[in-house]
């Protein structure tokens, strides 16, 4: 059987930042891992050093489980602990990624590998973090294995999640014209304009009724730059909007209320994952609770993420089949300086991801 703490340790000290991407070395480590446990094992590229992997063992279609090997900056702060050495302290395995999502991705493998009569379907991707490109290439590459169910080893402190929320984001621009800052009547400010729209924004009302788990919507405007320097009207502005949605929202209505409430901006898409909820009442679902249940000793009810995963892409991909977001790491602990994950939530990742694949 894989040691699942030891196989993330691997995983840790493979710097797999994305900016810039790079996968490749990490995901050929695991091609040649899971070859050597009796995988099918098929490595797809959607960019210089960025690998995809489908690793398939049995019939299908099979028991899928997912997760990302790419990982965010390090940040400006200092860590205490090597980022990329994997060291335990404390019972807590420290690295960037060893929360989101390494843990997991090295859980689901040793339970695979523990179960070895048991069909399985691992699917792991590169380029999760700015978007879910690598799970987009992999679904529009038509190679995906049919499944039975998806698992998604994302951050939840082995909580099972039934859905999460979409991400929309846009960059709106505003134009105007351009004078000498002593003379501003001769020009038209764009950032007045894009102060206008952002204030628009700060009571903006989505009009969709709360979804029971999720809630509401959100808008976020996060990011604001114009003008070239300090005396010229500036021509142009820019800022950002984080829109996370809820089942049963239209991405595309959700921007022509936008556009309807603020008619001088430009609209730009940078990211549009739609939000993903399987009803917990689902058989299949109900299956995995139980399984949860079993190998945890706890209760659980329905519930969700604000952030989202690459399920957006791939439970449609697989025909919408039941999904649940489950993994060892603490999401409070995602991204954070001196990222750390519990070794006794990696072990009980593996012994939840084992009910799941030997589900009667």
């Amino acid at each position: 059987m894989i040691d699942a703490v030891a196989l993330t340790q691997d995983l840790v000290r493979f710097d797999t930042r994305n900016p810039p991407g790079d996968e490749a070395a990490c995901m050929t480590f695991l091609a040649g891992l899971l070859e050597g446990n009796g995988f099918a094992v098929s490595l797809s590229s959607f960019g210089d050093n960025r690998l995809n992997l489908v690793a398939r063992r049995g019939e299908v279609p099979a028991p899928t489980f997912t997760g990302h090997l790419d990982v965010v900056p390090l940040g400006n702060a200092p860590w205490t602990q090597d980022p990329f050495g994997g060291q335990v302290v404390d019972g807590k395995l420290y690295g960037r990624g060893s929360c989101d999502m390494k843990a997991g991705v090295a859980a689901m493998i040793a339970a695979a590998s523990a179960e070895p009569g048991q069909p399985v379907t691992l699917v792991l991707t590169g380029g999760e973090e700015t978007g879910s490109n690598g799970a987009r290439a992999l679904a529009e590459s038509g190679d995906l294995p049919q499944a039975t169910f998806l698992v998604v080893g994302e951050p939840t402190a082995n909580r099972l999640l039934a859905g999460h929320k979409g991400a929309f984001w846009l960059r709106a621009t505003t134009r105007g014209v351009t004078s000498h800052g002593s003379t501003p009547h001769l020009g038209d400010n764009a950032v007045y304009k894009a102060a206008r729209a952002i204030s628009a924004l700060e009571e903006f009302g989505f009009n969709h009724p709360p979804h029971p788990i999720m809630g509401s919507p959100t808008l976020n405007v996060g990011m604001v730059s114009g003008g070239l320097n300090i005396n010229s009207v500036p021509d142009a502005a820019e800022f950002t909007l984080d829109i996370r949605t809820v089942p049963g929202m239209s991405h595309a209505h959700v921007h022509d209320q936008l556009t309807f409430t603020m008619p001088a901006t430009e609209l730009a898409t940078l990211v549009d994952l739609p939000s993903v909820w399987s009803d917990p009442e689902h058989p299949v679902m109900q299956q995995l609770a139980k399984a949860w249940r079993s190998a945890t000793g706890r209760e659980t009810e329905p519930q969700s993420a604000a952030y989202f995963t690459d399920a957006s892409i791939l439970t449609p991909a697989l025909g919408d089949v039941p999904t649940v977001i489950c993994g060892p790491g603490d999401p409070a602990l995602a991204h954070k300086t001196d990222e750390y994950c519990e070794l006794a939530a990696i072990e009980e990742a593996v012994a939840i991801y084992r009910a799941m694949l030997t589900l009667n």
